[in-house]
């Protein structure tokens, strides 16, 4: 149990930090250097620590039982001033955190068909759940970027969810994750072909 706990809190720092390097790579790819000048560039996870989604979420999950340990860190710095294209550059930097963890979590899926391991099935599980939950339009998640593609009209609504971001992704947390749990699940599933 206490073994499971701790590779789970490893594969979670690991797949955190991974996600953030890539949203801080690709900005840096498309001219924006203000993640490197701010240490952002490493996956050294002490670097990504958010307090709510890198200690307080997961502690929560594994003092309260849950199979699964699951958090987030602190958003990596983008100035889209730099870009040349400032809105279609913040979805390709937006999706490159998610695409990661997609491409861990497909690729350790694909292992567990040859390898019987509980280990490549988690790291599997965990990245899987880490770029769906990154991928649902809630501030400060990655796929709140998609918001500002919003037409005029909705505006709105952009601006609600904006305003109400916190609030909505603490709702979420309680309510919503079951929903990125079978998602995550049926991914591998799919993958891994079980």
């Amino acid at each position: 149990m206490v073994e499971s706990i701790f590779f789970s809190l490893i594969v979670l720092f690991l797949s955190i930090s991974i996600h953030e390097l890539s949203h801080g790579s690709v900005a840096f790819l498309l001219g924006d250097p203000t993640a490197k000048e701010e240490g952002r560039l490493t996956l050294n996870p002490i670097k990504h620590i958010d307090i709510l989604g890198t200690i307080f979420v997961p502690l929560f999950l594994v003092l309260s039982g849950s199979p699964v340990v699951f958090g987030w860190a602190k958003p990596v710095p983008v100035n889209p001033f730099y870009f040349k294209h400032p809105k279609s550059d913040m979805v390709k930097v937006a999706l490159a955190g998610p695409f990661s963890n997609y491409l861990i979590a497909i690729f350790f899926a694909i292992l567990t068909k040859f390898f019987n391991s509980s280990y490549f099935y988690l790291i599997s599980l965990y990245n899987f759940l880490l770029g769906t939950f990154n991928l649902f339009p809630i501030p400060p998640l990655d796929g709140s970027w998609f918001l500002n593609l919003l037409p005029e009209r909705f505006s709105s609504i952009r601006n609600f969810i904006f305003q109400w971001g916190t609030l909505i992704l603490i709702l979420f947390l309680f309510f919503g994750l079951n929903i990125v749990y079978s998602i995550s699940e049926f991914l591998f599933k799919f993958f891994s072909g079980s």
